[in-house]
């Protein structure tokens, strides 16, 4: 049985402490790419009524204003910038990156193969060392803490030097939401070692990356699978003595097919409430699905908020 908030009276649902955390920061400008849906037009206004962003909408202008006048939304002071379509507001809005004039961007209502190859076409700017990939965070009733979930959205069949950065990201991002020390469980099937699974390997190297400094800033352990990574019964039944075990704060899956289907179940099923931020660019972005309401949207934007001003401290 999963340790439930229920059972703990002293934890408040994640997300409401963390959209009070970032009112003390200053909003950031917020390019929102295409936000030519009422939803993604609504999530982008909700998060500058939140006092997170200062969106700039790039997108057609003429279609902009039929949805904003569709859903009785108003655009009054608002920024503005007239893209003819979905890909030319993608290359606009990366172009905005590049001239240090947005600090985050957002995905409105293109596809995302749309945003994220502007994003890592060469010469954008924008691609760094490290490789991309997509963190969920998840606040679940029945776990007192939140999860990070990767890679669920970007990286298909990641390599072991992919899931190196996947990993960093994620560490990245957990202290940014001010955990100092996450625990970082590498998912398989199975938490041990095994030839014929290719993810235990690579869950080994990765635990060794870690104590040789190639990973930083957390406690790596895996092999292991999703029940002995979340549950101490489940990890004292196996007998495993490690201090990720049964207390992980970050879940890396072995695909995206795993991670994508994990977050989704807990969405779904256990009634968590979902976020999540594309790390590894020069700027997070905001990468939310067509199915998300506004409250994720909002939430992402925190994200993204606190993880610009933590980037800005670090320079």
């Amino acid at each position: 049985m999963l340790f439930s908030r229920s059972d703990a009276p002293a934890c408040r649902a994640f997300f409401d402490d963390l959209l009070e955390r970032c009112r003390v920061l200053p909003p950031i400008r917020l390019g929102v790419v295409h936000p030519c849906d009422a939803i993604s037009l609504q999530g982008a206004l909700a998060a500058r009524d939140a006092g997170l962003a200062t969106p700039v909408l790039v997108a057609p202008r003429a279609k902009l204003a039929a949805v904003a006048g569709a859903a009785g939304i108003s655009l009054a002071g608002v920024e503005i910038i007239d893209a003819p379509h979905s890909h030319a507001a993608a290359d606009r809005a990366v172009a905005l990156v590049r001239e240090g004039e947005v600090e985050a961007l957002m995905k409105g209502s293109l596809h995302t193969d749309e945003l994220m190859g502007a994003v890592v076409r060469e010469g954008s700017g924008l691609r760094t060392e490290r490789r991309i990939s997509h963190v969920f965070v998840l606040d679940v009733p029945s776990y007192c803490k939140p999860l990070l979930v990767t890679d669920a959205a970007i990286n298909i069949a990641p390599t072991l030097a992919d899931k190196r950065d996947i990993a960093q990201n994620a560490i990245d991002l957990a202290h940014a939401l001010g955990i100092a020390r996450p625990k970082l469980a590498v998912l398989s099937a199975v938490e041990t070692v095994d030839a014929k699974i290719p993810s235990t390997i690579e869950a080994a190297a990765l635990c060794k990356m870690a104590d040789r400094g190639q990973i930083t800033g957390a406690e790596v352990d895996g092999p292991l699978a999703f029940d002995n990574a979340i549950s101490p019964e489940a990890a004292r039944a196996k007998g495993i003595k490690s201090s990720v075990a049964g207390d992980a704060d970050i879940l890396l899956a072995p695909d995206l097919e795993a991670g994508n289907i994990l977050a989704k179940q807990l969405v779904y099923l256990a009634g968590a409430e979902d976020a999540g931020l594309v790390l590894g660019a020069r700027v997070p972005i905001v990468l939310t699905s067509r199915a998300d309401g506004v409250r994720a949207r909002v939430v992402s934007c925190a994200l993204a908020q606190l993880f610009a001003h933590r980037t800005l401290e670090a320079v």
